[in-house]
């Protein structure tokens, strides 16, 4: 019995969120609330409250959730026995996916970080730094040059890939003429030629 309730309380709290993130996403973090959010979950505020005690909390549990599945999706879909390039595109579809339907996610993550208290922020950046020190890996891999002690630029190029990955949401509609796969292709291809140019 143990085991149903747990698997229930997990169902639970990941509607609760998904409803959460959508609210902040539409209403921003200010002026959503919590009365909001369980309308929008069908839920009591007092199941809500049993759930998350706070808007800190549920914004976090967003966050926290969110970055989990990507670091899952992306050491799911790495693998080192592939060609550097061939690697950073599977990483780079990973991401993508990932973001596939997770847009409300993704902007509470990007919007919402100076609600946090200083230990849930230490806590999301130890997630976001293990998943860029992924990517810098490989892109050290393919352009060794660019970890130069007097010109360091692996980490600048490293977030200029993940600006391009992290702002899709803001033009990109799924069921266009450009895929997902296509835009991977496109945005692994810029790094890739770009990184020959770099000095």
């Amino acid at each position: 019995m143990a085991r149903t309730r747990a698997q229930d309380f997990e169902e639970k709290s990941r509607i609760i969120l998904d409803h959460a993130a959508l609210v902040f996403a539409e209403q921003g973090m200010e002026k959503a609330s919590m009365s909001q959010i369980a309308q929008q979950a069908q839920v009591s505020k007092a199941l809500l409250y049993h759930y998350y005690p706070s808007k800190d909390a549920l914004i976090f549990a967003i966050i926290m959730t969110h970055l989990e599945e990507l670091q899952g999706a992306i050491e799911a879909a790495d693998d080192p026995a592939l060609p550097p390039h061939q690697r950073l595109r599977s990483l780079v579809g990973a991401v993508l996916d990932t973001y596939r339907g997770a847009d409300n996610q993704h902007k509470v993550q990007l919007n919402a970080t100076a609600a946090l208290t200083d230990d849930q922020k230490a806590q999301i950046m130890e997630v976001e730094r293990g998943i860029v020190k992924r990517f810098s890996a490989v892109l050290d891999q393919i352009n060794p040059d660019l970890n130069n002690r007097e010109r360091p630029l692996l980490m600048p190029v490293t977030m200029s890939l993940f600006g391009m990955m992290n702002w899709v949401y803001m033009w990109f509609k799924d069921g266009g003429r450009i895929s997902r796969e296509d835009y991977a292709d496109v945005a692994t291809t810029l790094i890739l030629e770009g990184i020959k140019a770099v000095k």
